[in-house]
């Protein structure tokens, strides 16, 4: 293999331009680092962006389902379903809140929580037992939220899209209609992650986005401290300019605006992010089509974001170390929540969710960003190959 890498080549990667350079000094020398304009600008961007009427932007991504959790209700002994192949975090929001998760398990050929278990497990239970539902629209791939409200409508129950994977993936509804991820038609609230490797990097971030005039509101007043400045709301009369009402316990989840002018350069160039994901997914698919022993998690699906580009393999411990001698730094997303020791002290336990921990058993997430070079893809490809090849 003539080809050798200059750098390690990591699963993910964020990618800094000269522009963002500048977008950021140029908010370093504004009047506001933080509280100031650039916060609402990305907000609204953000919000066009998505195809929604309201966004709220926050610290990051887990603040975001914090405050979706607190906004909905949740509360001691409240019951909300998700997936276990996920970053803990979809989960976290509802115990910070003192309520209780439980699980479904996926479907093995795309990693998406399986709406059809998550029937069963709704009609195994009297109406009202469950309060939530929290899909993730995992790698990238979105959720059926068509379904996913059919069955909220159902059975009582609020929806949290977690979209950190997916900011332009969209699923085609019953009518051929795009339903953009995040857009708020058919969850009442949908949150994203700004970490470096996400689509959009602000360094840590996130946002929450709904279409829900009186969530966004309150969501406002939770992620700073509960308090109000909006004299129309105050329970005292104010006292002058300077008088706030903290009206309910809130927290200081509030992004910089040094931040904020990353996220605003970023998002300008998203869309090309997403297409030059989209094709390094075809030529992945397209090079492991034909490759013994190699699966791809849903090959070719329509919308797809592509944050990450799964494979699963029999030997994956073997392929994850080999690649590592060839310095490509894969990553396994994600270890069964339910496999935590933090959720096993909870009752969840091995063999609970067998299709989620037989995917996890076997799934391996390769490069996929949009600095990766063909050559560099290239390189994976044939590294995969040739550890196939060794073991046949």
């Amino acid at each position: 293999m003539s080809f050798q890498p200059e750098a390690p080549i990591p699963y993910g990667r964020q990618h800094i331009t000269p522009a963002d350079e500048a977008a950021v000094l140029q908010a370093l020398h504004a009047d506001f680092l933080t509280q100031g304009p650039r916060v609402a600008e990305f907000e609204t961007r953000f919000a066009e962006y998505i195809g929604v009427k309201y966004a709220v932007a926050l610290s990051n991504g887990t603040a975001a389902l914090h405050l979706c959790a607190m906004a909905l209700g949740v509360q001691l002994g409240q019951r909300v379903i998700t997936t276990p192949i996920t970053f803990a975090a979809s989960a976290n929001c509802v115990r910070y809140c003192g309520g209780e998760v439980h699980f479904a398990d996926i479907d093995p050929r795309t990693g998406l929580l399986d709406l059809d278990l998550v029937r069963q497990l709704l009609e195994a239970h009297p109406k009202g037992h469950f309060h939530g539902l929290i899909p993730v629209d995992f790698a990238g791939l979105a959720v059926n939220l068509e379904k996913a409200r059919q069955l909220a409508d159902e059975f009582g129950l609020w929806i949290i899209e977690d979209a950190c994977h997916a900011p332009g993936g969209f699923f085609v509804d019953s009518q051929g209609r795009e339903r953009r991820c995040g857009s708020g038609q058919l969850a009442e609230l949908a949150i994203f992650s700004f970490h470096p490797v996400k689509h959009i990097a602000t360094g840590e971030g996130g946002m929450i986005t709904t279409n829900d005039e009186q969530l966004y509101r309150h969501l406002l007043r939770l992620r700073t401290h509960g308090i109000s400045r909006d004299e129309a709301t105050f329970v005292n009369p104010g006292e002058g300019g300077w008088y706030m009402e903290m009206q309910e316990l809130g927290y200081n989840y509030r992004i910089s605006d040094l931040n904020c002018a990353l996220g605003l350069s970023q998002l300008a160039r998203a869309d090309e992010g997403l297409a030059r994901r989209r094709q390094l997914a075809a030529q992945y698919d397209d090079a492991f089509a034909n490759l013994p022993g190699v699966t791809v998690l849903a090959p070719g699906a329509p919308g797809h974001a592509y944050h990450l580009y799964v494979i699963q393999i029999a030997d994956r411990r073997g392929l994850y170390d080999f690649l590592k001698t060839r310095q490509i730094f894969a990553q396994v997303h994600y270890i069964p929540v339910h496999r935590m020791p933090y959720y096993e002290g909870l009752g969840w336990k091995k063999g609970d969710f067998p299709l989620a921990e037989k995917y996890y058993a076997h799934c391996l997430s390769i490069p996929m960003f949009p600095m990766l070079t063909d050559e560099e893809q290239e390189y994976v490809v044939a590294c995969i190959k040739e550890f196939v090849e060794q073991g046949s």
